[in-house]
């Protein structure tokens, strides 16, 4: 059985059509909203949960459905557009810290946590519905 090398890797099949076929291929064309890019981006603008703030919501037996979590990223992008770095959000009974520069979540309290704390270190506050 002849080998065969396609740019100096050396293939175990031939593709049905031939090598030729692959050649004649142009690039794919993928949609906008699929595109690398817009992908990246929207990960890097995504919600994320700090291991402190993961643990806490465990502790705490706090649940966030994917309306919460809209909720609460719509919150953290007011706090962004008003120039925000680290905000208390207000979802429900429930309350955030959140370093809104790096869309990361610090800690979770229930309404139990809440009662007579004081938050500190926060430059602004958002009431999430």
């Amino acid at each position: 059985m002849a080998e065969t090398v396609v740019n100096g890797v050396t293939l175990p099949f031939l593709p049905v059509g031939g090598v030729e076929g692959l050649k004649a291929r142009g690039p794919i064309e993928l949609p906008k909203e699929r595109s690398f890019d817009t992908i990246l981006e929207g990960e890097f603008n995504k919600l994320k949960f700090s291991k402190h703030a993961q643990q806490r919501l465990e502790s705490r037996n706090i649940e966030l459905n994917d309306a919460d979590l809209s909720s609460l990223q719509h919150a953290v992008d007011l706090a962004e557009k008003k120039g925000a770095q680290e905000s208390l959000v207000l979802l429900r009974d429930l309350a955030f810290i959140v370093n809104v520069s790096n869309k990361t979540v610090v800690t979770a309290l229930d309404g139990k946590g809440t009662d007579g704390n004081v938050f500190t270190n926060i430059d602004s506050a958002v009431i999430a519905h």
